[in-house]
Formats: C-alpha cells, structure tokens, sequence
C-alpha cells in the first residue's frame, strides 16, 4: 500500500506535552490534544483467555500462518457519524472469533489482526498488530538453496519465529503510577519512561476514549528494560523555575507559566528523540475512511534505540492514533542479523564480509541468537570445533 501519509519520520502533530509526574523509576509524560474532531473513537473490547490463536493467513481452523500471544483486550475503531456508541459500549457487537475449552481454561480463535466489523467499525489488536509485523521480516528464510542451510530452514524458513515481552502487571510501580497520577482534561495519551529511557507511547483521538483506555496500559505488553530499570532507584524530579525579574503583572506571570510549560514539553520531546523524529520504515494496513492505519520500525541499527509499533494518520496528517514498543539490544540485534543475511541473497560469505567477520563468526552469531535451526549440524559443529581450538 502506498500513500503520502506513510510516515517516514513520526512527528507529533496536533499534540503537546505537559509536565511529566514521577513515581518511582516511571515516569509518565501526559499527551494533550487541544483540537479534538470527534470522528475517529476507540473502545474497549476485552478477553479473558489464556491465549489467543491469530489466523494471519488462512481460515480460523485451517492450516496457515498463525501468531499466538496472550492477548488480553483488543480495541474497536468507529469513524464518521457512529462514533459515540461506539465509546459507551451501547451498540451489538458480534462474536470475535471461537472460544476452544482446554480443560479449565479457553482459548480464542481470532480471525486477523486487524477484522472489519462493519461498514464503519474495525477490530485490531494493539500492539499485536506491530509485533506480528516485526516478526515476519525475512520470516520466509533463505530462497536459495545455499549448501550451508538445513533442510528445515530452506523449506520452514523462520518458522517458529517468537520473541519474548514482560506484561505491564509485572511492575509494581507502573501500576501504581496508572493508578496515582491525574488525568489532564484535554489528555489523549502518554509516554512511559523507566529510568528515563522511553519504552512506550501511546495516543488515541479523545480524550473520553483514553480515560477509558488508561488502566490497559497495564496489561500490554513492553521490552525487558520495564523490569531491569526497576532496580535503578527513583527517577529524579524535573524541575523548573519562574524568573521573579520578568514578573511584574499578572500577564508577566501568564507568559512565564507558559514558557516554563514550553520547556517541559520540549525537554521531553528531547528525551524521546529515540521515537519522535527518527527514521521509520512503514507498512500500510487499511484505509478506513479518511484514516490510514499503519504499522512501522526504526532503522533497526544496533547502535540506536529502537521501536516498533502503530500508527491512524488522518487525512490532514494529524496523528489520531499510536502504540509502541521499545525494542530490547538483543531483539535489535536479531532483527539487524536478519536484514543484513536477506540483503545479501542470505549468502554467508557475503553476508560476513558486509558485517566485517568470518562465516565462522557469522555462523555462531545466529546460533547465539536462536537462529541454529537454518543451518546444518555439519556447519555448526565445525564452528563449534573452530571455537573449542
């Protein structure tokens, strides 16, 4: 899919941010949009299985391409005139998917990450929808029969392809945090920083629709740091103070205010910088209405921070909707292995001399990173031989 409002560098337009509020390690910077339009809502739909089964090719029950996650809840997109049912939760809506028993517990057959429901409804599955994305690239695996691969991996590909996350829940003081601070009247969202370093963003179109929307945060799904800077200590506080010199009136004191919030807003913009201003590479989902429903990632540069997730980008380019995901080194540098084997026709030979390392090297960097399976037993024990020497 090919459209203008493909982003190629993901910039906040029609949002500001307000000061951050600190608990602990997190902190939370609120996402504020002072022109709210109204005709783009999102609404909770949850699950309470164990796991959910994806069919991202091939029907419900059929042989195909199957993602399978814990998924606790999904959201519901209403544009145009339907939008405020769609909010309240007053209108019908239909069965999303199978429920299969497994004993005491269940899991859920879902049809697609993203399903039309309606003329003007869509169900997608946040953040789901980015990480699947993610986890296909190169997925088919090598396309030409190199000596050095395995049977398994020249007809399987990446086949399983799995990455690990830590649940929002695992962190004490992300759910104290979501349950402590204040929700600003014009807040469509926020960025959640551990130790200041950014892991997620997450922004919808209403304000009505985030307040609804906020205690999800907890169960998505984030990178390992939400755990591994929980040990960091407390976050330090931020802040900023008026210049009594330039306050002589009430309009003095107006206009200080609002610089001392500049600041704040520009200071955090700087601290996501990883996000915000970086180069995207971006993948169109669906067109819904005016709304263009896509999914990206950063350069994948292991010298970088990176992300992956989604984004509705609306017909004047506002951003009305986003959800991301930070990237841990090591996913980062599998994702890097990866792009560099595909560019290079997945010849070892090539491949090591773009990275600058030996095929030998080269061959036990993907074995180290879970990748072992695409090549034969021969070619790995004779690395392993090699490495003993």
């Amino acid at each position: 899919m090919t459209d203008a409002r493909l982003i190629q560098r993901l910039e906040p337009a029609g949002l500001r941010l307000a000061p951050s509020q600190v608990w602990g390690g997190i902190r939370l910077v609120p996402v504020l949009r002072d022109e709210v339009r109204g005709d783009l809502r999102m609404s909770l739909r949850t699950y309470d299985d164990v796991a959910a089964v994806v069919s991202v090719k091939g029907g419900l029950k059929e042989p195909g391409l199957k993602y399978i996650s814990y998924v606790p809840h999904g959201l519901v997109m209403t544009w145009g005139n339907r939008q405020a049912e769609a909010v309240y939760g007053t209108q019908l809506q239909p069965e999303d998917g199978k429920r299969l028993k497994a004993g005491p517990f269940s899991i859920r057959l879902l049809h697609r990450m993203v399903h039309r429901e309606d003329r003007r409804q869509l169900r997608m599955l946040p953040l789901h929808l980015a990480m699947e994305g993610f986890l296909s690239l190169q997925f088919g695996g090598p396309e030409i029969a190199w000596a050095e691969y395995s049977r398994e991996g020249l007809s399987r590909g990446l086949a399983p392809r799995s990455e690990g996350s830590v649940p929002g829940w695992a962190s004490p003081m992300l759910d104290g945090a979501l349950r402590t601070f204040e929700i600003h009247p014009q807040q469509v969202g926020l960025l959640l920083f551990n130790a200041d370093v950014l892991l997620s963003a997450f922004v919808v179109a209403h304000p009505d629709d985030y307040r609804a929307l906020h205690r999800t945060l907890v169960e998505d799904f984030y990178g390992d740091l939400l755990l591994q800077y929980g040990f960091l200590g407390d976050a330090p506080e931020l802040g900023l103070t008026l210049d009594d010199a330039r306050v002589s009136s009430l309009e003095d004191l107006r206009n200080e205010v609002h610089r001392m919030r500049q600041d704040w807003a520009d200071f955090h913009g700087f601290m996501a910088g990883s996000l915000f201003g970086a180069s995207m590479s971006s993948t169109g989902v669906y067109k819904a209405g005016g709304f263009l429903l896509q999914r990206f990632h950063t350069s994948l540069d292991p010298a970088e921070e990176n992300h992956i997730g989604e984004a509705i980008v609306g017909t004047d380019g506002t951003l009305e909707y986003l959800k991301t995901y930070r990237l841990s080194a090591a996913q980062t540098r599998r994702a890097y292995l990866l792009s560099q084997l595909a560019q290079c026709d997945w010849h070892l030979e090539d491949t090591a001399e773009r990275l600058r390392t030996t095929v030998s090297d080269l061959s036990l960097r993907l074995r180290n990173a879970g990748f072992g399976y695409l090549l034969k037993d021969s070619v790995l024990e004779a690395v392993q031989r090699k490495h003993r020497r």
